[in-house]
């Protein structure tokens, strides 16, 4: 499914009034493609410098436990080509090789980051563990794959946040943005492999759910801003590469550009009203047409999704 026109007024809103963001920086994991990709633009177009992370730096390089198409092809996408779409919008990129599952490539990340700009002014844990064993059915489920999901949507984003957090504490504040998903919230429309989501996603994204509260409730009187955001159903080769066609059944509740959860991500870091929107999970699309964040973008999706 691809889409007619862009959605061309990202991170809108409230940038008319915007907060002095020169000079600040988001740092954007799992930004070699889809909603990341369009999450480092956004905040470059909003006026910040970015830091990316993925394991892909170069386009064609592949990975254990990568998400492959089905000839088994690596997906498009890298840092190398967020960054230089980063340098187009005027400002800085900075790209970092970071896996979820080595926890110690987590901290080298984290401390190049700051090393690199001495401060994080929005984190946006948005990088997720996707390899191909991530939605097995329930009787195939193995340890070592449970064993991941842990490492890449627990203690990655754990580890990452507390390593930046002190920074951000020292320079009066700031902004966390955990990327969560339906299926952290809800059952499944149809059984795994029938186009369904199986247990480990499922419980990955639960964990990530809870962690912006806590971050809020132990913080929120020091600055720090604390966000999770559901991007719906988004047309990213990811998703494809995960579910198929047959999860067009999934897609009837909705199905946007990563174009839109972009716009949102950006808009909760730099809009006066967003504090407001703590302490719940935001449905990033019906959420960026209340707020008119991003123009409707559906009367460009085809009627045959």
């Amino acid at each position: 499914m691809e889409r007619k026109e862009p959605v061309t007024r990202l991170c809108a809103g409230n940038i008319s009034e915007e907060r002095d963001v020169m000079n600040k920086v988001a740092f954007i994991t799992g930004a070699s493609r889809g909603i990341g990709r369009e999450a480092a633009i956004a905040f470059a177009r909003a006026g910040f410098d970015v830091a990316i992370s993925a394991r892909t730096l170069e386009e064609g390089e592949s990975h254990a436990h990568a998400l492959t198409h089905a000839d088994g092809r690596p997906l498009a996408g890298s840092l190398a080509s967020t960054a230089g779409a980063i340098r187009e919008m005027g400002r800085e990129a900075f790209a970092v090789r970071m896996d979820l599952l080595d926890e110690q490539s987590v901290r080298a990340a984290a401390a190049a980051v700051l090393a690199r700009f001495g401060r994080v002014d929005v984190l946006v844990n948005n990088a997720i563990y996707q390899g191909s064993d991530l939605n097995l059915p329930f009787m195939s489920l193995g340890i070592d794959t449970l064993q991941r999901v842990f490492q890449g949507y627990v203690m990655a984003p754990v580890v990452l946040t507390q390593c930046l957090l002190p920074a951000m504490l020292a320079q009066g504040g700031g902004t966390v943005i955990n990327v969560s998903s339906g299926a952290g919230e809800s059952d499944p429309p149809v059984a795994a492999g029938k186009g369904g989501w199986g247990y480990a996603y499922g419980a990955g994204k639960a964990a990530v759910s809870r962690l912006s509260g806590v971050l809020a409730a132990e913080f929120g009187d020091q600055g720090i801003l604390a966000y999770t955001i559901n991007p719906g159903v988004v047309t990213t080769e990811a998703l494809r590469a995960t579910i198929g066609e047959k999860g067009v059944l999934a897609m009837r509740k909705g199905v946007a550009p990563p174009e839109v959860p972009a716009a949102v991500l950006c808009w909760l870091a730099t809009s006066p009203e967003a504090p407001a929107f703590q302490r719940r999970t935001i449905q990033a699309q019906p959420f960026a047409l209340e707020q008119g964040i991003v123009p409707d973008w559906r009367a460009t999706i085809p009627a045959s999704v």
